[in-house]
């Protein structure tokens, strides 16, 4: 029974840090339409750049507040810089630049920072609660992390549903030209999306982090397993990123904790499970539309 409770509890905590960044994925998708692949390496910049606050005496809290800043800024400057000459054109020439900016960016972090592991404290405890003589896999750590996850949910959800910026966020991405003739600034949209959506990521890559090791290419598999707890639970919706990342975190640990050999197996079950979303329900769990066959 412990060894369920433990299993079960580590596959939350690693869902809902898929869940953070399957956030921003949907975030972007839904201002934008567009996938980020380089959202990783984006969020693995700004978690160095709090490090190295962190490395200077600065507190955790400082250095957070920064390097969501410092993603807030890196999304917009991406978007206006490098995707925007892009946008116009075949649907393609957007992944393929999001494709070669992950690239760069992963070297540019390792020029800088090098290529070596390094520590990245955690805000809070790493040692699980004891009840009586159990001690159980949730540690003060993991709890913030869920929390900050539900709070990122709850005003992402609160963003698209009750207010005018996340509508015009929306209708910038779903048909531009409707939206200018509304008076909606489309580009100051498309800006935030970009803008909001690195937040979101740097987010995801400090909550992985925090109490582990760092390198320029430390959040790899993260983007991996975020696309596919977005493509579970469906692009077009955050709620949909949160289920999908806590259910694929449950499925992958129960894998991990049951299977034999099961640790290796992983990527692997990742895998089956996307295929298997894809083949059975491709919008996702939480699709909200059927897309119209011609």
């Amino acid at each position: 029974m412990q060894q369920f409770v433990n299993v079960t509890l580590s596959g939350l905590i690693q869902g809902s840090i898929f869940a953070a960044f399957a956030l921003a994925l949907v975030l972007i998708w839904r201002s934008t339409r567009i996938v980020n692949f380089a959202q990783g390496s984006m969020a693995a910049a700004t978690s160095f750049i709090a490090l190295a606050l962190i490395h200077s005496g600065q507190s955790y809290w400082l250095a957070l507040v920064v390097a969501l800043a410092a993603g807030f800024v890196l999304g917009a400057v991406v978007e206006r810089v490098i995707v925007r000459p892009v946008e116009g054109g075949p649907e393609l020439n957007a992944v393929i630049v999001t494709l070669g900016l992950f690239v760069a960016i992963q070297a540019l972090i390792a020029i800088i920072a090098g290529s070596e592991f390094q520590s990245f404290p955690a805000p809070f405890g790493l040692r699980g609660f004891t009840f009586g003589s159990t001690t159980i896999a949730l540690t003060p750590n993991s709890v913030f992390v869920l929390i900050a996850v539900l709070i990122t949910m709850v005003l992402l959800v609160a963003l698209f549903r009750f207010t005018r910026v996340g509508l015009a966020m929306r209708a910038s991405a779903f048909g531009q030209e409707v939206a200018r003739l509304l008076g909606v600034r489309v580009g100051r949209m498309l800006t935030l999306g970009w803008a909001l959506a690195a937040v979101v990521g740097s987010l995801s890559g400090l909550l992985i982090a925090g109490g582990g090791l760092v390198y320029p290419a430390y959040m790899d598999s993260l983007i991996v397993f975020g696309f596919v707890a977005a493509i579970l639970g469906g692009l077009d919706s955050p709620i949909g990123a949160i289920v999908g990342g806590l259910l694929l975190g449950l499925a992958l640990s129960y894998v991990s904790g049951y299977v034999p050999r099961g640790s290796g197996l992983v990527n692997l079950a990742a895998l089956v499970i996307l295929m298997v979303v894809l083949l059975v329900r491709p919008g996702g769990l939480f699709a909200s539309s059927t897309a119209r066959r011609a």
